[in-house]
């Protein structure tokens, strides 16, 4: 890969309040190797012009937005969930009826598409949460990770870089019903059995560099997840957390998503889902807990001071009345925050970022939790480090060439200060998006997938 350079009406660089105008960023074989001001001025200078074969990336320039959580095929079910009263639980047999229909490469058609609209969305790195193991009777395909590579595949096609969590699901409740119907197809008997599955995935990785073709610039990192304390019986938890901590994989859990989970956790263990987990090695600066919607204050206290992030999914977290979490206080505490689209209702990481401020806006009923710059971080830094990659998500020498370019003369952010676009731009303001310095998407186009007709075909697939 050839050295490129951008030159940026207004590019956010590490450590600053607010954007800064005429930047101009220089990367090699996908690595940033100069970010220079031109002007030093607040504003772009009309004066500048394109610098050689620069690329003019005009708009407010951002590094690569991370979604930190992520089921692709939950992609099916928007806009086919909402037709009546229910909760969670009613809502989840509607996604296990479309778990059920999904094989290889049905699973690789949806994920392809729905980590290209990720893409149209700024998204450049995505963390699967992957519990769609086996056949839908339990029984292995011939490959057992076939379906962990077609989601490796999707993602290469798409462009984005993927963190794949390989879940461990075994049980159906927290006290031990065994898996049933749908859930047969997530389970691999035992956390023993699981890890030695996982472990053939990530070793396949390993030699081909992390994209299924070796020799080039790794893209794909293999995790692995508890799916929550309702999945992983508790004598069986210390197996996946050793598994991540040997290989120095990320590892996430679904926490206190619903109360109901929190208080059968209690009755199963005397003790909360965090609780339960700190004590078996599962929390700790290299997991990150999803949703934490329902902590108690000293599950709270107990998250900052292991160090375990939070991924915050607010569009979902809305979508399934499953409430609002404290993310202040998880914030204070000093828990680093993340963001994911979860079951993409929508996939739009500013809608996302914007609401962790104004659902605590809603809980509290005060304005100005959080400031632009901590959202974008969430967004970015913090998200990509939730997913393995300390080298993405700043617009600095040494860091992967991620950017994401936001139009700011749409409807939506004519007349915004650059400063404000996470208030007021939505996914379908990007217009250009470069993912290890390479362009994936321009003036607003995936450049090598047709996103609604590839989305309308697979979901039809699947739902018909």
């Amino acid at each position: 890969m050839t050295g490129t350079r951008w030159l940026a009406e207004y590019a956010w660089l590490p450590d600053r309040a607010e954007p800064t105008a005429d930047v101009l960023i220089e990367a090699e074989d996908g690595r940033i190797t100069a970010v220079t001001p031109l002007t030093g001025a607040g504003t772009p200078t009309a004066g500048v012009e394109v610098l050689g074969d620069a690329t003019r990336l005009p708009g407010l320039t951002l590094p690569g937005l991370a979604n930190a959580h992520s089921h692709a095929f939950h992609r099916a079910l928007r806009g086919r969930t909402h037709g009546g009263r229910g909760d969670f639980w009613t809502w989840r047999n509607v996604m296990y009826d479309v778990a059920a229909r999904l094989d290889p490469d049905s699973y690789l058609a949806l994920a392809r598409a729905a980590y290209a609209e990720m893409a149209l969305a700024g998204i450049t790195c995505v963390g699967e949460f992957h519990y769609l193991h086996h056949g839908p009777d339990g029984t292995p395909y011939a490959d057992p990770n076939a379906m962990g590579a077609a989601l490796v595949e999707a993602a290469t096609q798409a462009g984005i870089r993927l963190t794949l969590l390989d879940t461990c699901y075994l049980t159906a409740t927290v006290d031990g019903e065994p898996l049933t119907g749908p859930q047969r197809r997530f389970g691999d008997g035992d956390a023993l059995r699981w890890a030695d599955r996982a472990s053939a995935l990530a070793d396949t990785v390993e030699r081909t560099g992390g994209t299924g073709r070796a020799g080039e610039t790794r893209r794909v990192l293999v995790g692995a997840a508890v799916h929550s304390v309702r999945a992983v019986p508790a004598e069986q938890l210390a197996t996946v957390a050793g598994w991540a901590d040997r290989r120095g994989a990320p590892l996430h859990v679904h926490l206190s998503e619903q109360p109901a989970e929190n208080d059968a956790c209690r009755a199963a263990h005397g003790r909360t889902p965090a609780r339960l987990l700190a004590d078996h090695g599962v929390l700790g600066p290299g997991t990150v807990a999803v949703h934490a919607t329902h902590p108690t204050s000293a599950d709270v206290t107990l998250l900052g001071d292991t160090g375990t992030g939070v991924c915050l999914c607010p569009t979902t977290e809305r979508d399934l009345a499953d409430g609002i979490g404290p993310a202040r206080r998880l914030a204070e505490a000093g828990v680093a925050l993340s963001l994911g689209s979860d079951s993409h209702a929508v996939i739009d990481l500013f809608e996302e970022a914007r609401a962790v401020e104004l659902d605590e806006r809603l809980r509290t009923r005060q304005r100005g939790h959080f400031a632009p710059a901590e959202l974008l971080a969430a967004a970015t830094v913090a998200g990509h480090a939730a997913l393995g990659w300390g080298d993405a998500g700043r617009l600095s020498v040494g860091n992967r060439a991620d950017l994401v370019t936001v139009r700011l003369d749409s409807a939506r952010t004519a007349g915004v200060p650059p400063v404000g676009a996470f208030f007021a731009a939505t996914a379908a303001d990007v217009t250009h998006v470069v993912v290890d310095g390479r362009t994936v998407v321009a003036d607003g186009r995936h450049l090598t997938v047709d996103v609604p007709a590839e989305l309308r075909h697979a979901i039809q697939e699947v739902t018909s």
